[in-house]
């Protein structure tokens, strides 16, 4: 059987990079298609048969391709399908809007309808000049959007959140499968010391939407060691805001960040996610989660036992919850079969039997 996998841009490693290597051991022998391909910052890519769209040919692109999102309807659209049985697109963008002959199925493992157009539209444009300018871009990309979202025969949700974000904007069904969160652990890495003690921890591109700011800025307030690990356009900013008990990590080794897992006091999680696997891998490390609660979080910790939630996005809700955080209230085990509901093992399963279910397999 001759399987395409189709993604929105192979150029960064995380929550969505692990299920591409999921379905690469599940299809072995598929091939990768993507608007962009960055091999230096993505060895996990190495596995695939990797075929770009033209703009691969456009200097830094593969680095900077949100400057170009009016380009990405036309490079899934130049993509052929017709030596394929089975198509699977996984996708918070325009891949979903890839064009298949009518005989092959079209699968989308959506990661969540476009952030940008929908949900995140507010974030992305609070400046009102910008959003203004922007206006005729982001009518045709809607426009755009609506159309792709007709295109797959099924839907997959990655999340219940995600799954309500599938009707309201695409008025389409779809079922929920959550992704593979364990393949960190699943590696033979050794743990590595660390100096930090007695930390809180945040793990995360450092992008606008994460709201780090509110981890660094209640930290910050209240003289608490954080560690911060990741890289992101917000990393300047987040510096400028943060004190003497802030440590910025940059990007870590898997050995490093297990270690940093399993040394903290709990995950700060202050964003709304889809899903947010990281509160999944720091649970099955033992440890719990501070999130704020809406989104991925309310599925993934169960408050009071493996976590504790803040009610609105502010630094001072987090403050009061940190202040009153107790370690002892918190118990590896419940943490670690909590988190175990979110296995590679279930992910393939499920995914499995439900091609099966629907004769693609």
């Amino acid at each position: 059987m001759k399987v395409a996998i189709v993604y929105d841009r192979v150029n960064k490693i995380g929550g969505a990079e692990r299920v591409l290597e999921s379905l690469a051991e599940l299809f072995p022998k598929s091939i990768l298609f993507t608007s962009v391909y960055n091999e230096k910052t993505t060895p996990w890519a190495k596995k695939f048969q990797i075929r770009t769209s033209y703009l691969q040919k456009i200097p830094i692109i593969n680095r900077r391709h949100e400057f170009i999102p009016y380009l990405m309807p036309f490079a899934f659209e130049s993509f052929k399908f017709e030596s394929f049985d089975l198509v699977i697109s996984v996708t918070s963008e325009a891949a979903k809007g890839i064009i298949v002959p009518i005989n092959v199925p079209h699968v989308c493992i959506c990661l969540t309808p476009t952030r940008y157009l929908w949900s995140g539209y507010e974030e992305y444009f609070k400046n009102i000049i910008l959003r203004f300018f922007s206006y005729p871009l982001v009518w045709y990309l809607k426009r755009w959007d609506l159309a792709a979202s007709k295109r797959p025969d099924k839907f997959i949700a990655i999340s219940a959140n995600v799954k309500k974000r599938i009707q309201k904007y695409y008025k389409r069904e779809s079922i929920v499968i959550y992704p593979p969160a364990d393949r960190l652990y699943k590696k033979k890495v050794r743990t590595v010391e660390i100096r930090e003690k007695n930390y809180f921890l945040v793990v995360s591109r450092l992008v606008d939407y994460k709201r780090i700011d509110l981890a660094v800025r209640a930290c910050t307030r209240l003289k608490l060691p954080l560690v911060v690990i990741g890289e992101g356009s917000e990393y300047e900013k987040l510096d400028s805001i943060a004190g003497d008990t802030i440590i910025f990590k940059g990007r870590v080794s898997d050995e490093e960040l297990i270690s940093y897992y399993r040394n903290c006091r709990a995950l700060i999680f202050p964003g709304e996610e889809d899903f947010g696997i990281t509160m999944v891998e720091v649970q099955l490390a033992g440890k719990p989660v501070v999130a704020y609660g809406a989104g991925g979080a309310l599925e993934i910790v169960d408050e009071g036992i493996t976590g504790i939630f803040f009610k609105r996005q502010s630094v001072q809700a987090l403050c009061d919850v940190l202040l009153n955080f107790k370690d002892s209230r918190y118990n590896e085990k419940d943490c670690k079969i909590n988190a175990k509901r979110f296995s590679e093992d279930k992910f393939k399963k499920a995914l499995s039997a439900f091609l099966k279910t629907q004769h693609y397999l």
